[in-house]
């Protein structure tokens, strides 16, 4: 599965993004889909994962509340909706598939910046 992240950008404190990644390829269904990010100077970190059929989400404890994971089978596209956002989210974000049965992610897509200024 080849993986497509988009609508990373600037936005001041507060503010809300939207991040989209459009899968290509066949089952997308069949993938566990996450989020990562990786600040300047820091280790790749997990953001929030949803299973195949979208029933099942979790989070890192730093962004409960404020983001939401959620994807459309249909379109082959996962979300990530980022609200009240602070300079600490600022960083590159990634999206990232992995097969039903895998523990880890193995499949990547380019990051999207994200930069929050205060």
């Amino acid at each position: 599965v080849q993986l497509q992240a988009s609508g990373g950008g600037l936005v001041q404190a507060g503010g809300s993004l939207r991040l989209s990644c459009a899968a290509s390829g066949r089952s997308f269904s069949t993938y566990g889909m996450g989020w990562f990010r990786q600040a300047p100077g820091k280790e790749r970190e997990f953001v929030a994962g949803i299973n195949g059929i979208g029933d099942s989400t979790y989070y890192i404890d730093s962004v409960k509340g404020r983001f939401t994971i959620s994807r459309d089978n249909a379109k082959n596209t996962v979300y990530l909706q980022m609200n009240s956002l602070k300079p600490e989210d600022t960083a590159v974000y990634y999206c990232a598939a992995k097969e039903r049965f895998r523990v880890s992610y193995n499949y990547w897509g380019q990051g999207t910046q994200v930069t929050v200024s205060s």
